[in-house]
């Protein structure tokens, strides 16, 4: 195949999005947070070729053919059906970095599948592990240039034609008013026994098991009648821009995510993770804020919380990566988002020619930052102390080229749809000297600014 460009008058994705978004498998990876350094471009994925979903290791293909049902690894099914389906591998350099490809998210549990893990927490028998696209028209927005272009994959002009008109047409549906309601939240956790958790992790740590666990608590809500997930992700994306959000419809489930948290990305040999740790409350009083970013910086407990991961990260991307290219970059580097305060670190390296952007994901997964220190250890007093898997929560959102370039997040800050019922987790990273209080109530910051994006009713226009 070839890959055709159709440039168009720069416009807001959110919008547009929104004439595609009761579509199955229609995707957005919006870089809401336009402020941010990472935020420039912005991605709309529909009518995929072909879709893979995974659950406890059975792999589902489905496309024009029928359906394939395959037991095993699912990221080397991925690599099979990525390179089978015959995408243009060349990127054009004067386009935004995804123009075709794989695009959906990768589960927590997908790490189950990566090392022998006990199974305790309560499976949620409708939440598949993972969620697929392979799309050969994306939609890509360059928001520093202010561009759009409808990048499309075909055998001949006359084939891409046809594919753009049908993407196009899609983009016509007339606006509709739609609306969202209050939810009221129910924890798997009382505080009390969240404390009690976090405790026993110390207790951990103090037997030299670990040095750092990351521990959540799940809410979940009954949504009311006629609930639009989308008109509440436009909400949620107003009061709580993210700079690695996105939206993504897989009919029964749907997800929403405001993370701020890069997992991967892969541009030619070079890798890139930022991980977070460390978080502390914004304030509308400036002088309040700047204290809230001084103390944040000087906490030794979030600076060490940081500095375990940074090496957790360094040590999982020596699987993929040259050795001696691996370098921290920024260490604890202090970026204020729209509700918190966050401790970034940066670390880069140089992609072994042996391996790809599918071996790296596999190898850094699930992300260090939400699991702990060492990380099987942790995973396992995870699947101990948190009483549901978590699904998509922890798990990645973004996409992965034909040509090897890859941009996922980590999917934090994120709302999950099923059959009626949504849920969101938050959780934190626990040291030796943490208080079990302090850490209920960072759980509480990181999830405020997502309850109070439901706390009133709303009516919003978008497209039918």
């Amino acid at each position: 195949m070839k890959s055709y460009v159709l440039e168009l008058p720069y416009a807001d994705p959110a919008p547009l999005f929104a004439c595609l978004q009761q579509q199955s498998y229609a995707l957005f990876l919006d870089s809401a947070d336009r402020s941010h350094q990472d935020a420039r471009y912005s991605f709309i994925c529909a009518f995929p070729q072909e879709t893979i979903e995974a659950k406890n290791g059975v792999i589902t293909v489905r496309n024009a053919h029928g359906n394939d049902t395959y037991e095993g690894d699912p990221f080397a099914v991925l690599q099979d059906r990525l390179s089978a389906i015959n995408l243009c591998a060349d990127l054009q350099d004067d386009l935004p970095p995804f123009q075709g490809g794989a695009a959906g998210f990768f589960g927590y549990d997908l790490g189950r599948g990566i090392e022998e893990m006990p199974s305790i927490a309560a499976d949620d028998p409708g939440m598949i592990d993972m969620a697929i696209g392979l799309y050969d028209q994306v939609m890509g927005f360059d928001h520093a240039r202010r561009k759009r272009w409808l990048i499309t994959h075909a055998v001949d002009e006359t084939q891409a034609k046809s594919k753009q008109e049908h993407f196009l047409k899609a983009l016509d549906a007339p606006a509709q008013k739609t609306s969202f309601s209050a939810v009221e939240w129910q924890s798997n956790f009382s505080r009390s026994a969240y404390e009690q958790a976090v405790q026993t992790i110390i207790n951990y740590i103090e037997a030299g098991d670990i040095f750092q666990a990351n521990l959540s608590q799940r809410f979940e809500a009954q949504l009311p009648d006629a609930f639009c997930a989308y008109a509440h992700y436009l909400n949620m994306r107003r009061t709580n821009p993210a700079p690695f959000a996105g939206f993504m419809n897989l009919d029964d489930i749907k997800i929403a995510s405001a993370s701020p948290e890069r997992f991967l990305r892969l541009e030619g040999a070079r890798v890139e993770t930022r991980p977070i740790k460390g978080t502390a409350p914004r304030s509308a009083d400036a002088a309040q804020d700047e204290e809230s970013k001084a103390q944040l910086e000087n906490s030794a407990k979030d600076r060490a919380e940081n500095t375990m991961i940074v090496d957790l990260l360094r040590n999982d991307l020596s699987k993929s990566c040259e050795a001696p290219s691996i370098i921290v970059q920024d260490l604890c580097k202090l970026e204020s988002f729209a509700r918190v305060h966050h401790l970034v670190s940066t670390v880069t390296g140089t992609l072994r020619a042996d391996q790809s952007a599918i071996d790296l994901l596999r190898g850094c997964f699930p992300g260090g930052s939400i699991t702990g220190a060492p990380k099987i250890r942790a995973m396992e007093i995870i699947e101990e102390l948190e009483p549901m898997r978590r699904g998509p929560y922890c798990g990645a959102m973004g996409y992965i080229t034909p040509g090897g370039s890859m941009d996922t997040n980590i999917l934090i800050r994120t709302l999950v749809y099923n059959k009626g019922r949504v849920s969101v987790s938050a959780g934190g990273g626990i040291v030796y000297d943490s208080d079990p209080a302090s850490e209920y109530e960072e759980t509480l910051d990181k999830a405020r600014a997502i309850f109070e994006s439901f706390s009133q009713e709303k009516t919003e226009d978008i497209a039918a």
